[in-house]
């Protein structure tokens, strides 16, 4: 990775692939949209911004706080070295995770900006197209037995390796035509030891995302009985392993 000390704030962090070609402006949305570079958004907790550089297109996203601290601190963290900001963890995991050929974002750069004893960050990544999450999906139509089982064989491949998703839910899997599947938002993710009792409350965080979903929109294709497909496919690639 290359550090670079843009100035007495701002620390941009850039993978070698990329190091040549980010620059600090790429974080600031408003300077992107003037060049016309943005081509999307997606609106949660915050704004995700997709824009176009270099023929290629990325992910710009900051980090905010959930719950009720993030009603007063919002988008600053206490600062105590690089290697332990939020930005910092999740750009490692990920790369740790695409030299496990896991099928995840390719991390591009961060940044950190401080401010005393507080910091922002923001992180790109590549942005996996033609793709949408599962919750998009699931308002247009039902999933398959064989997609249904498909994903939970994905999860599986994840905790095979111990990886820890701190938010697992249906907006952070993304399928494409072709039925391949991604797993995105990394943010506090981490590794433990394969078959922790923390994996096991990534499913239990997914079926409360889609039972969520399904009491919110009655049209939301999706069935009780459409889990038992999922852990069904859970257990065949726990079989393979």
């Amino acid at each position: 990775m290359k550090i670079q000390q843009i100035d007495n704030r701002r620390t941009l962090v850039t993978t070698k692939k990329y190091r040549k070609i980010v620059e600090s402006s790429w974080f600031d949305h408003e300077k992107l949209a003037e060049q016309g570079d943005i081509i999307g958004q997606s609106v949660g907790r915050s704004t995700t911004y997709f824009f176009a550089k270099e023929g290629k297109e990325f992910v710009l996203r900051k980090y905010y706080r959930g719950g009720l601290l993030g009603n007063w601190l919002e988008d600053r963290y206490l600062f105590s070295s690089l290697k332990n900001t939020r930005a910092y963890q999740e750009h490692k995991i990920l790369r740790k995770m695409r030299k496990l050929k896991l099928p995840v974002p390719k991390p591009v750069a961060f940044m950190i900006e401080r401010y005393g004893l507080v910091y922002r960050a923001s992180i790109i990544i590549r942005l996996v197209k033609n793709t949408q999450d599962l919750f998009h999906l699931l308002r247009q139509r039902a999933l398959s037995n064989e997609e249904w089982q498909a994903v939970g064989q994905m999860i599986r491949q994840f905790h095979s390796h111990g990886v820890y998703h701190s938010d697992l839910n249906i907006h952070n899997i993304l399928i494409n035509k072709k039925g391949k599947l991604w797993l995105i938002d990394f943010d506090k993710g981490k590794f433990v030891e394969p078959g922790a009792i923390s994996l096991q409350s990534n499913l239990e965080r997914l079926l409360r995302s889609l039972r969520k979903e399904k009491n919110k929109y009655p049209d939301f294709h999706w069935r009780e009985s459409d889990w038992a497909l999922l852990l069904q496919g859970y257990l065949i690639q726990d079989r393979h392993i």
